[in-house]
């Protein structure tokens, strides 16, 4: 016990000095939200990656779907390293910070309205993302509360306080350079902390071959009849599990909280080392975590998942390593929950601070007023997030519990398709983008309220919010067609450096 508090410890102090020491940097708008977009390779991409993996996929996403799918579950870990990390910087990485640096936007509400001038579309965009970032905020906890009975014996709401307190202060004290740096060593722990802990569950099984030799054995009349099938190249259920690699890794392509990394990254040199880290880092956090869950079958005799749910397997997989690596795992979920929850928070109060507030005042706020209002948002955001997680918790509102899992769903279905598009055609119209959020936001808010009118494949959140986004990639190119063409003043400034760099090429 003591070895384990005195590595909490230790790993809370260097965090909180870290912000203190990066506050100098945060004391403007652009430094504190984007840390004044100088941001290299390395920090970029580890901010990235530990942005997209938390504890939800940590404890609830790989216990879950590794139970369900076996070890073809690995497969959404895949796809978040190729679709979700390597072709999203590819597609995005460079576009998106010229375009952005070119309009001055600093937010993607920001860059809605600079690209297609149009102030009420920012507004909206702001709003959804109020609505559907705190829910998915609140879910960062989750993970924690089984892992921290398990090797503490505290309650859940004094871990959900210490974690929400601590990450506030670097937050608040460092800002977006803090949230980077922290990101950087955080990265670090979850990438040791994965392999390390992937080995020790594994070896308490004989080895990865008695091991896999043991999943083939298993067998679940209620899910398949096939011999060895969580064992299988495509598991048991390979259209849930597609659903499954779809939003979770072309997801990321509209979250606010990801595309911002973009902005901030410090030159174009930087972006193909940061699209190789970023890669490497998803494939052995990402692919390591759904490998790891894909092997939950083999303790189903001290799991109870009627009892405990899908988000006791990875604890139950856990409780029987060493001291120093529960250590080393409770560090590392710690890790992911405090990096998302930074980049949430901060994603949050700059929209509303930059796109809602300070947008809509004729005399305009002063850069340090700014950044305070900022400072006052994280603590109501993290504030909200640790009542909503502590009330979910002590009374099992379901509810809630669904918000949180169209959260993803609603920001991505909504966002994806008007930012791709807006970022290569020229054509994309104000209005259909307008008509995207609007069929999102009601289809995921519906999949809450009226899930069983839905067909069996789209009742789950999971699908519902991939069947959004690949509807939203036809429905801004047909509206736009059939809309009037953007003012073409707007579409020239927008554009104007990238025909600038062709004709210089010809």
């Amino acid at each position: 016990m003591a070895l384990k508090i005195v590595m909490l410890v230790i790993f809370f102090g260097v965090m909180v000095a870290i912000g203190f020491y990066c506050r100098r940097q945060a004391r403007d708008v652009d430094g504190f939200v984007l840390g004044g977009r100088g941001v290299g390779p390395w920090f970029t991409a580890f901010a990235y990656g530990t942005s997209y993996f938390s504890a939800v996929v940590f404890v609830g996403y790989a216990g879950q779907f590794g139970w369900k799918y076996g070890i073809a579950s690995t497969w959404a870990g895949i796809g978040n390293a190729i679709l979700g990390s390597l072709i999203a910087w590819v597609v995005l990485g460079r576009r998106t910070r010229v375009m952005t640096q070119h309009l001055n936007s600093k937010t993607m509400p920001d860059f809605f309205e600079k690209r297609f001038g149009n102030n009420s579309l920012k507004i909206a965009a702001s709003v959804i993302t109020f609505i559907f970032l705190i829910p998915y905020t609140a879910s960062l906890y989750n993970g924690l509360s089984r892992l921290f009975g398990m090797a503490f014996s505290i309650d859940y709401s004094v871990c959900v306080i210490i974690m929400a307190v601590l990450t506030g202060i670097y937050v608040i004290a460092g800002g977006y350079m803090a949230t980077a740096i922290n990101d950087f060593i955080q990265g670090i722990v979850m990438l040791f902390g994965i392999v390390a802990v992937i080995v020790a569950v594994l070896n308490s099984k004989g080895g990865l071959m008695a091991s896999l030799d043991g999943l083939a054995q298993v067998s679940d009349p209620a899910v398949s009849s096939t011999p060895g099938v969580f064992n299988s190249f495509l598991g048991p259920d390979p259209l849930n599990l597609l659903g499954v690699v779809i939003l979770t890794s072309f997801g990321t392509w509209g979250l606010p909280q990801m595309v911002t990394k973009f902005y901030a990254i410090k030159s174009e040199k930087s972006i193909r080392p940061g699209t190789v880290i970023s890669t490497v880092f998803a494939m052995v956090v990402a692919g390591g975590c759904y490998f790891l869950g894909g092997f939950g079958r083999l303790f189903s005799d001290q799991v109870d998942i009627k009892a405990g749910g899908f988000d006791s397997i990875i604890p139950t997989m856990l409780s029987g390593l060493p001291d120093i690596l529960i250590g080393l795992v409770v560090i590392l979920v710690m890790s992911a929950s405090m990096s998302t929850l930074s980049s949430l928070v901060l994603t949050s109060s700059s929209t509303i601070t930059l796109d809602l507030i300070n947008a809509n005042k004729k005399k305009k706020l002063s850069e340090k007023k700014q950044v305070l209002i900022m400072r006052i948002f994280i603590v109501i955001f993290i504030a909200i997030s640790v009542v909503i997680a502590i009330m979910q918790y002590k009374s099992n509102v379901t509810f809630i519990a669904q918000l949180m899992g169209v959260s993803w769903g609603a920001l991505a279905g909504a966002f994806l398709a008007p930012f791709l598009y807006g970022l290569f055609w020229k054509r994309t119209t104000a209005a259909a983008c307008w008509v995207n959020f609007i069929f999102s936001c009601a289809f995921m808010l519906a999949n809450i309220f009226f899930k069983s009118a839905f067909p069996v494949l789209l009742q789950s959140p999971i699908n519902a919010g991939a069947f959004c986004m690949i509807i939203g990639l036809g429905i801004v190119p047909l509206v736009s067609i059939f809309t009037p063409k953007p003012k073409k003043p707007v579409i020239d400034y927008a554009f104007d450096l990238f025909r600038k760099e062709k004709a210089e090429e010809n």
